[in-house]
């Protein structure tokens, strides 16, 4: 490892109760990670870190463990290179008291950058910080992020997203991957792969977040726009799903069933065939040993290379890598 440059910088993390611990502790243990890698082989730490919260003093997590915190006022008089906000939502409303976003405001351009953790996107959201950015957060709370700041652009997939000086990630784990994507761009690839060895984890995980997220959320729901004929789909997706036949399912004519599916669901027919076969071969790949060609054909793939040149755009990730991950059958 080469030494960084001096003094270490110093990375200063923001809570707001409530919080899951995780969200604190994966990204603060990476920079820890870098830390005990250097100091163990005798070279002056690259890093330093402080947590900090509205008032400071005790602050109890999601999980009942209390942490000793400093007011965040005390950032004023400190060097802070990073700032990571964690926390700021619950119950699908955001939980930012007024003071932090104001503070917030006033301090994020003394900082390099400003990041946030899981729900913690709704602090940089309170402080303005997402307006006209790119930005994620957990898969469950992305609609409500968007809905809180509609000017911020919202994405549901990513692990993280970064728009300088803004970085926001996705919830729990995905705190770790933040905290090795903002070392690697500090110190490079090999201090980072260094730190993710160390904490047993993937320097850089395969697919966004899609693949944790239950079966297209209520897009096709009962109640929701073509409800009747969404179940009519997932009952036939080894069918003739063609905008023609769907359309005639709909007692409608092609052009009209086109545009007024589009409008109504914000997604095109093909893409919501797709999707719909996705889900059910990302059910079959976890509940099932089958082998990907028979997985293909009772989905409406026809053969496992469509399935799998699908399910790589979708997730990110191939068919088997998948099942290997969070399945339950052997590799095929």
């Amino acid at each position: 490892m080469n030494p960084p440059d001096h003094p270490p910088r110093l990375v200063a993390f923001l809570i707001v109760p409530p919080f899951v611990l995780l969200d604190l502790a994966g990204p603060l243990d990476a920079f820890h990670a870098v830390i005990r890698n250097y100091t163990e082989t005798g070279q002056d730490a690259p890093y330093r870190t402080v947590v900090v919260s509205e008032h400071g003093g005790p602050v109890e997590t999601g999980s009942g463990i209390t942490l000793h915190t400093e007011p965040m006022r005390a950032l004023d008089t400190m060097p802070v290179d990073t700032l990571v906000a964690v926390g700021g939502a619950v119950a699908h409303r955001p939980a930012v008291p007024g003071p932090v976003g104001d503070w917030l405001r006033d301090y994020a351009p003394n900082v390099r950058r400003v990041c946030s953790v899981c729900v913690g996107a709704f602090i940089l959201g309170s402080a303005g910080l997402l307006d006209g950015r790119r930005a994620t957060t957990h898969w469950l709370d992305t609609a409500m992020l968007q809905q809180c700041f509609p000017q911020a652009l919202v994405e549901s997939d990513p692990i993280y997203v970064r728009q300088d000086p803004v970085w926001t990630s996705a919830g729990i784990t995905a705190g770790i991957d933040l905290g090795l994507a903002l070392i690697e761009d500090d110190w490079g690839v090999d201090v980072a792969l260094q730190a993710a060895r160390r904490l047993v984890v993937f320097l850089k995980r395969a697919g966004g977040q899609s693949q944790f997220s239950p079966p297209l959320q209520e897009q096709f729901a009962a109640g929701a726009p073509f409800g009747d004929l969404h179940t009519w789909m997932s009952e036939r997706l080894d069918g003739d799903l063609s905008v023609m036949r769907l359309a005639e399912q709909a007692n409608m004519s092609p052009r009209t069933f086109a545009r007024s599916y589009l409008a109504r669901t914000g997604s095109t027919p093909a893409k919501a065939v797709e999707r719909m076969r996705l889900e059910a071969a990302r059910f079959a790949l976890l509940d099932t040993d089958a082998p990907l060609k028979r997985i293909a054909a009772r989905v409406g793939f026809g053969d496992e290379q469509n399935l799998r040149r699908a399910f790589q755009r979708q997730y990110g990730v191939t068919p088997v890598a998948y099942r290997e991950r969070f399945g339950v059958g052997e590799t095929v």
